[in-house]
């Protein structure tokens, strides 16, 4: 079967930690797992394994911008910190690989900083003051736009031109049913790997299997929730 692997980014490296403990979180290391992994979820059945089409990441640049902390007036160049060199190095290491498609959204910049929603339950329950907040007590306010419709679109389009036989979708996000349906309508298997999260019962409606190929991190709890 022709096999497309799309993943979703922002969630892969989130659980990266929580599936490989221990293991160096280095940009190289972190995309030659990521590529491993796809190739894992190719089957071999009687000696004939599946073809795979493509392997799409989704994910957005990081910003690049300097910001002044509204607590202490600290100037913070996102350009230089930790999270944005990796992106972007962890970037080029998936363009060295076969296979490999890179389809980047964008982030909105909400230009404001919001307190965090622990320091907010606590100034709203009365058991913090305004003068108490201390710098890492707010962030700045960004959000990734166009991956969620990026996945979408490819899905479509892996339906309709007969690109793929089989989808195989790493995400632990919901907003994906509408395109899920879309697919198994024309034909596509439809497999989620939600990287051993736990997901809602309800999604098993829509989809046409869940596998992960991964180490579990909590070989005791249930996939789904109880």
């Amino acid at each position: 079967m022709r096999t497309a692997i799309l993943i979703d980014g922002g969630f892969f490296l989130k659980r990266y930690p929580k599936i490989y403990p221990g293991r160096p979180y280095d940009p190289k290391t972190v995309a030659k797992e990521l590529h491993s992994m796809a190739f894992r979820h190719l089957n071999r059945d009687n000696g004939r394994e599946d073809i795979l089409y493509r392997i799409f990441y989704y994910d957005c640049p990081p910003l690049i911008k300097k910001v002044h902390n509204p607590i202490t007036n600290r100037v913070i160049d996102f350009s230089k910190t930790p999270q944005t060199k990796f992106r972007l190095e962890f970037f080029e290491e998936l363009k060295k690989l076969r296979k490999v498609a890179l389809r980047l959204g964008h982030l909105q910049d909400g230009q404001r900083w919001l307190i965090r929603k622990e320091q907010m339950k606590l100034l709203l329950g009365g058991k913090m003051n305004l003068v108490d907040l201390k710098e890492e007590h707010v962030q700045y306010d960004m959000k990734q736009k166009g991956v969620d419709i990026k996945i979408g679109i490819d899905i479509a389009s892996l339906a309709y031109k007969k690109l793929a036989d089989k989808v195989i979708l790493i995400s632990g996000d919901s907003d994906f049913v509408s395109a899920a349906r879309l697919a198994r309508r024309e034909g596509i298997d439809f497999v989620l790997d939600p990287l051993w999260n736990p997901i809602s019962p309800s999604l098993f409606e829509h989809i046409d299997g869940l596998q992960s190929v991964c180490p579990n991190p909590f070989p005791r709890r249930p996939t789904l929730p109880s």
